[in-house]
Parts: C-alpha cells; structure tokens; sequence
C-alpha cells in the first residue's frame, strides 16, 4: 500500500525560510577590514542594529560588495573573526546596511545573551 505524503499548503508570498538562532536589536560598535582590489588594505569603523550567533545586520559608512571577505572586530569585547557580507540594503544617511555572516561563529562573540 503506498505512503500518503503529507504537503503542507502555504499561503502565497509566504516566506519558508528560517533563520538559523535568535536576532536582537543591538547597537554594537564594530571594526571591519578588508583588502582592496588594488591589494591595499582598508578598514572602518561601524555600529551594528541587530545582532544573532552568526551574524548582523549593520551600518557602514563605506560601499561593499556583495560576498565581500571581511575581518570583524566586537569593538566591546574585542574578539574578532571572518565574515562576509551576504546583503547589501538601502543608502541611509549614515551608510549602507549590510547582512554580515560570520564565516566561524564563537557563540559568545557578541557578549550577549542571544
């Protein structure tokens, strides 16, 4: 006797993916470095507006690409690791938004509960 399948219907637009831990709002500030295309080395300050275990959201003044390798640096605690953008957002007065995805995530980099 076959197996039924059970689909799950989803009303449309709506979104399957799950993010992976728990996001909170939090203004963080932050070092990114990374090497230009001309091989010289380049780095800044930024605050983050919402942190998780394995990454952020943030706002830096300065235009990136997208899979851009960084180093990140928790001004606050500072422990530093490899990231890479994985969004790039809107223009805002105070720079781009950005998604930043940690490439190793300590699930203390943050030094928050999350």
């Amino acid at each position: 006797m076959p197996t039924k399948v059970r689909e799950d219907k989803k009303a449309p637009g709506q979104n399957t993916e799950r993010r992976r831990g728990r996001r909170m709002n939090s203004r963080v500030p932050v070092r990114l470095e990374w090497d230009e295309a001309s091989g010289k080395r380049s780095s800044a300050e930024a605050y983050t507006r919402i942190v998780n275990p394995y990454g952020c959201m943030l706002v830096l003044p300065h235009s990136l690409g997208l899979e851009q390798r960084v180093a990140l640096t928790n001004l606050a605690t500072k422990s530093s690791n490899a990231a890479i953008i994985v969004w790039k957002g809107q223009s805002r007065p105070d720079g781009w938004e950005y998604g930043v995805e940690l490439v190793a995530p300590e699930m203390d980099f943050w030094g928050l509960e999350l």
